[in-house]
């Protein structure tokens, strides 16, 4: 079949879909009452396309534009008799068509997978016009606001910051630390919401294991704003440091399996004392103490930026650590490392398996960034949060670190077969 027929029957696909909805929701109208429904949509996205295909085949740029200008003429109008009559002053109709009209032309354009992901796309946010419309009642400014001032620091701000350090020593790069920051806003704000859709409890233990996947600092950090009752932010900030260490098992046991054969004991020790302190901090906290919901906002910009800059504080410390006290003190270069980043601190030791520094010693080291990493949250978390909140996060941070060392001096390697490693 010609590659023309098939985009054309997408685009009259796509208006058929977009007019399914339109013509359900105007179900009910007498016939011949309505500008467009079902048939209307489907012609209208077949002749988008069609104009288009004029338009290549007369290698004409023009066509399409007129036609498109045309249809908007022709399509309005009737619309605004339409409104007169009802006396509604709703444009959607018309925003409809010409998207509608669009799509069908970009179906025919080579895109075929961007109209049909459009087409579905527009079909969705127009069958959610009561969600949506209920989401506008419930949300206050504050919420809104936030939501605005992350979009901003993502699609504006971020693509203009460099990408490379801007220091001698590779270890301030603006970009990086721009994206911990809207990483650390963003966990602030979902956990915002998920609190006021689903309970403080329920809402506050969902988006710390969420947050806690992409970065468990910014997470604990987040929780140690948040408010609600202190034992219960730091038994989730205890989950966030467990999902921390498994996160990192997750991928170094396939990276470096002789060297995780050691470290593995121990960890799994820590993240099993994290995850026990956290259920029991959680669950042993009266449901009074929980803020079901606050006007506080969910995203404080002074707050981020401080965190950001003890971030970028800790990458320039480890950066001149590695740089000048070289290999022979690997564990305390981790240490250093992990207070800002334990994902790049570990990866950074276990690229030097295979070589002269034995299994033993990248394997301190590994478990030097895992504590450095546990106590630099927790001593972050305690210059913005309460004494009820960092003072039973420190208790378990310290139990788990104790526990984690004892095991890893008493219990030997085990020895399990893994694929060799990737970077082997």
């Amino acid at each position: 079949m010609e590659p023309l027929v098939v985009n054309l029957g997408l685009a009259l696909a796509i208006g058929l879909l977009v007019g399914l909805e339109r013509g359900w929701r105007e179900r009910e109208a007498p016939a011949g009452s309505r500008t467009a429904g079902i048939r209307t949509f489907g012609i209208s996205g077949l002749l988008g396309g069609v104009m288009a295909a004029l338009g290549a085949a007369a290698q004409n740029v023009l066509i399409l534009p007129a036609g498109f200008l045309g249809f908007a003429a022709v399509f309005a109008w009737f619309k605004w008799q339409e409104s007169v009559d009802d006396e509604s002053f709703s444009v959607t109709g018309v925003v409809v068509a010409l998207a509608v009209f669009a799509l069908g032309a970009l179906a025919v354009s080579d895109r075929p997978t961007e109209a049909a992901a459009g087409g579905a796309a527009l079909a969705a946010v127009l069958a959610s016009r009561e969600m949506l419309h209920g989401l506008l009642e419930r949300l206050s400014w504050l919420e809104v606001r936030s939501a605005l001032i992350l979009a901003v620091m993502t699609a504006v701000v971020l693509p203009l910051l460099p990408s490379e350090p801007i220091d001698p020593w590779g270890a301030i790069n603006p970009r990086e630390i721009w994206i911990f920051t809207i990483l650390l806003g963003a966990f602030s704000y979902l956990g915002y919401i998920l609190t006021r859709i689903a309970g403080a409890s329920r809402g506050m233990i969902y988006s710390t294991l969420a947050g806690s996947l992409v970065s468990s600092t910014a997470m604990t950090l987040s929780l140690a704003r948040t408010e609600g009752s202190p034992r219960r932010r730091a038994g989730a900030a205890s989950l966030a440091a467990m999902v921390s260490i498994l996160r990192v098992l997750a991928y170094s046991l396939f990276v470096a399996p002789a060297v995780m054969m050691v470290v593995l004991p121990a960890a799994l020790a820590a993240a099993a004392t994290f995850a026990l302190s956290g259920w029991l901090l959680i669950t042993r906290t009266p449901e009074s103490e929980a803020a079901e919901h606050s006007d506080r906002n969910p995203l404080e910009p002074k707050t981020i930026a401080i965190s950001a800059v003890i971030y970028a504080a800790m990458s320039l410390i480890g950066a001149l650590s590695a740089k000048y006290l070289g290999s022979e003190s690997l564990p305390i270069t981790a240490a250093i490392t992990g207070m800002a980043d334990v994902d790049v601190a570990v990866l950074s030791m276990l690229r030097l398996q295979g070589g002269a520094i034995a299994a033993e010693i990248l394997a301190l080291a590994v478990l030097a960034a895992f504590a450095s990493n546990a106590i630099f949250r927790m001593i972050s978390a305690a210059t913005i949060a309460p004494p009820g909140f960092s003072i039973p996060l420190g208790i378990v941070t310290l139990l788990a670190i104790g526990l984690g060392f004892a095991v890893h001096m008493l219990v030997p390697a085990l020895s399990l077969t893994f694929p060799n490693s990737a970077l082997q």
